[in-house]
Formats: structure tokens, C-alpha cells, sequence
């Protein structure tokens, strides 16, 4: 089934957009996008997917016009995975995951996961898309972002167990 036969089967947004990203390994492998990660072995990592899932989802991802990929090594070819603008554009809704994930998904002691700075103003915004101290609606890139020491904890730790393998 293409995407043509997915989205004709239905006017509801919402279901066309889960026919996109519905699943919980695009979902992590976006998230990891806007984390910066770019390369294949990086992703695998982090997201805890088979490298079939991981193939199979990238070229999903790619098919759908939310990542684009570019050669980084010719020898052997290697390529990156890098948002396109319609990629960019989901990212509100991984915000407001980590939004929702933040305050129903943890022990209230966790604390956050990754902390967002206002750049123009120097304040936490917590998970808000309104900075509390300027008022001033916030985008992803008006946010510099910091990740706990736990939650990096967690990403190095799965370095270290991908690496002894």
C-alpha cells in the first residue's frame, strides 16, 4: 500500500498523520534527529532498534519527505540521515510527547529529562511552549537545550554496551 492509498482512505488528519509516524520506533528515531544524531550506527544505539527496524523506518521516513539522506563516505558509501522541512515541522508534536511524558510518565522525584532555556531571555521554559518569564511563544530553535545528567547517563551507557559488543 502506498502512502496515496493510506491518506485517499481518509479526510481525518489525525489518521493520515499516524499512518506517517505512528509507531514507536519513527517516533524514537525522529527524537533522535532532533538530538542531533545523523548517522545509522548512532540512531541504532539510542533507540534500541533492530537494524532491520531501523532500515526499514528510515526508508519510510525518507519515502514519506521527512528525512533526506546524503553520502558522508564514499568508501565504503555511508550515508546521513538529515529533518527536511516537513520533518522540522513535527517536531512540536515530540514536544508535546516529552511534554505530556514529563508530567504523566515519571516518578515525581526524576526531575526533567531535558532542560530548555529561552536563548533570548536566559530562563528555563520547563515543558512550556510559552517561555513563563517573557511570555514570548518559543520554537526549537529560540530553545537551548540540556540534558540531564541522568538521562545522559542513560545515552553513554548504551554507547559503552554497543561498543564491548
Amino acid at each position: 500500500m502506498t502512502m496515496q492509498d493510506k491518506t485517499n482512505s481518509t479526510v481525518c488528519p489525525v489518521a493520515r498523520s499516524v499512518d506517517v509516524v505512528g509507531d514507536k520506533w519513527t517516533i524514537l528515531v525522529l527524537r533522535e534527529l532532533y538530538m542531533g544524531a545523523t548517522r545509522f550506527e548512532e540512531m541504532q544505539v539510542q533507540t534500541g532498534a533492530t537494524p532491520q527496524m531501523l532500515t526499514s523506518r528510515l526508508k519510510a521516513l525518507e519515502a514519506d519527505g521527512l528525512v533526506e539522506r546524503r553520502p558522508y563516505s564514499e568508501k565504503p558509501l555511508r550515508y546521513e540521515y538529515h529533518l527536511t522541512g516537513k520533518g522540522g515541522d513535527f517536531y512540536p508534536v515530540i514536544y508535546a510527547l516529552r511534554a505530556w511524558g514529563e508530567k504523566w510518565c515519571k516518578n515525581g522525584d526524576e526531575g526533567l529529562a531535558v532542560r530548555f532555556v529561552h536563548r533570548d531571555c536566559g530562563h528555563d521554559v520547563g515543558v512550556a511552549n510559552v517561555c513563563p518569564h517573557c511570555g514570548v511563544s518559543v520554537e526549537r530553535k529560540d530553545l537551548e537545550a540540556s540534558i540531564s545528567n541522568r538521562f545522559l547517563g542513560e545515552r553513554e551507557a548504551r554507547w559503552k554496551a554497543f561498543k564491548r559488543k
